[in-house]
């Protein structure tokens, strides 16, 4: 513990050195033939552990304690500190673990500030691969000199990587949370200047999609004291969020203006964070949102009298293609569907036969498969049957007339529906949008998505509606689930496959 409380008071007084630094001359290299070589860590025994246990130890401990942020669409970029991990290590792994730990990236674009060497674009790391304690993390070498070679403003200049940590800090909580290989671009922003940072968006928005990772590395406010620093910082972050790169420049000039003592800069990394709101500028489906926030107060080492401030925002993007609820039936669609159940109650319970069912008129929606989940209420409001189906092979206006006679004859919860009931039941239908795959309860959002879970061959659902009944938490409403529907266990849900989808639930107590 005495040699970590040195490292953490040697990183708390190291000054953001770029602003003093002299231009060096250098070359663009990418037409020039050299040796390829590992990058290998500099940091590692000062920043963070260079035994690869004692790292491990360390980031398991940042990931049990991170918070898990509620969000939908898919992460597309993240901002994260790059200090010495007892200072920042928690709010860089509430970054990470956002991610889904099994999906595959094609690549991890890393994106960090130089600290002491003067650029007028930046450097790209295209000669080998990253190491660091936990192994080695292979670079895109093709696509850096590529890069290098379509643009001038990018070039590798060694100096600007030999030293710098802005990068190799995150590469261990990348190693640490992703279960899948992937493949990283390091880049180096060595520019002060916000058009250059529209340069380098424009040269790197073609790679901003989903498959790829955009990690953008950067602390906050530099030295001043505790409380100006958390007013600082906030101003800041409400900057980021709002995905505006003016508004950014103006807070801080602001922040600048306002005079708060030995406030050296509000970010340290804000070119690259300029660069990414450039790229995303204008983009009503990319959405930014702030995860956690301290500073080096916060943490058993750091001093009130002088600390720097760290933050964790992630960037999501919506995804395309899904149906729209609200678009997906129109009013006739839903009058139809419920005079189906309506008549196939009567003329099943009270006559022993099917109703023929009159298809002229009927949209393209009802005539195409898809589930639903047919409901059965007392006038009370108590539940008198409730069955459906997912992956129907008819169309949904069967499906309806079937799932109607499954929830008043085959619900085990409750005896047969009888003849003098059927009059007095309300019926409520939901029609679901198709099941989508997710790999972490981060993809689910609670009181919109109904959950599916299937272990060992037993299954079960609670359909989004479940949610506002109940008033459960995310987790309570998972694990009553996978134990009271699905059989698994309170916990099964946490290795069972997940199954989200959406409904549009409509009644006769609402339509009629």
């Amino acid at each position: 513990m005495n040699q970590i409380l040195k490292i953490g008071i040697f990183l708390l007084i190291q000054v953001f050195t770029v602003t003093s630094c002299n231009s060096q001359n250098r070359t663009k290299m990418n037409g020039q033939s050299h040796t390829m070589h590992n990058r290998q860590p500099v940091v590692a025994g000062s920043f963070y552990p260079s035994d690869p246990s004692e790292l491990e130890a360390m980031l398991q401990g940042f990931f049990d304690k991170a918070p898990v942020a509620e969000h939908s669409g898919t992460i597309v970029a993240l901002i994260s500190p790059h200090a010495g991990y007892v200072f920042s290590g928690q709010v860089a792994a509430a970054s990470y673990k956002q991610l889904d730990r099994t999906h595959h990236f094609d690549h991890v674009f890393l994106i960090g500030p130089s600290h002491y060497v003067r650029l007028k674009g930046a450097s790209i790391y295209n000669i080998g691969n990253y190491e660091t304690p936990l192994g080695e993390v292979k670079v895109d070498t093709a696509l850096a000199s590529q890069l290098i070679e379509d643009h001038s403003f990018f070039e590798f200049y060694p100096a600007a990587h030999s030293q710098e940590h802005s990068l190799e800090v995150q590469l261990p909580f990348l190693q640490y949370w992703l279960k899948e290989d992937f493949q990283v671009v390091p880049i180096v922003i060595g520019s002060q200047d916000p058009a250059m940072a529209k340069k380098i968006a424009k040269a790197l928005k073609p790679y901003f999609k989903q498959g790829n990772l955009f990690v953008i590395s950067t602390d906050l406010s530099h030295y001043p004291t505790y409380n100006h620093a958390k007013i600082a910082d906030e101003h800041t972050l409400e900057a980021v969020v709002s995905g505006e790169p003016k508004r950014l420049l103006h807070v801080l000039r602001e922040n600048e203006e306002r005079g708060y003592p030995n406030l050296l800069t509000s970010m340290c990394g804000w070119p690259g964070v300029l660069t990414l709101l450039d790229i995303t500028e204008g983009r009503k489906d990319i959405h930014y949102q702030k995860v956690l926030y301290m500073n080096s107060g916060d943490t058993q080492y750091g001093d009130h009298r002088r600390v720097v401030g760290y933050g964790s925002v992630v960037v999501t993007q919506e995804t395309a293609g899904e149906p729209n609820p609200k678009e997906y039936l129109s009013r006739e669609d839903k009058m139809n569907l419920l005079r189906i159940a309506r008549r196939t109650l009567e003329e099943k319970i009270k006559h022993h036969r099917l109703p023929d069912i009159d298809t002229t008129g009927f949209s393209k929606t009802l005539l195409e498969p898809a589930g639903a989940f047919v409901t059965l209420h007392t006038q009370t409001g108590q539940l008198r049957g409730c069955i459906g189906r997912f992956q129907p092979n008819e169309p949904l206006y069967l499906v309806v007339r079937d799932m109607a006679i499954a929830a008043a004859l085959q619900d085990y919860r409750f005896p047969p529906v009888t003849p003098d009931e059927v009059d007095d039941l309300d019926i409520e239908i939901s029609v679901l949008t198709p099941l989508k795959r997710i790999h972490s309860i981060n993809e689910f959002k609670l009181g919109r998505d109904g959950i599916y879970m299937i272990k060992n061959g037993r299954s079960g659902t609670f359909l989004p509606q479940v949610a506002d009944d109940t008033h459960w938490s995310k987790e309570e409403f998972l694990g009553h689930c996978a134990r009271d529907k699905a059989g698994i266990g309170w916990d099964g849900w946490k290795d069972a496959e997940l199954y989200t989808y959406q409904a549009i639930v409509f009644s006769e107590k609402e339509m009629l």
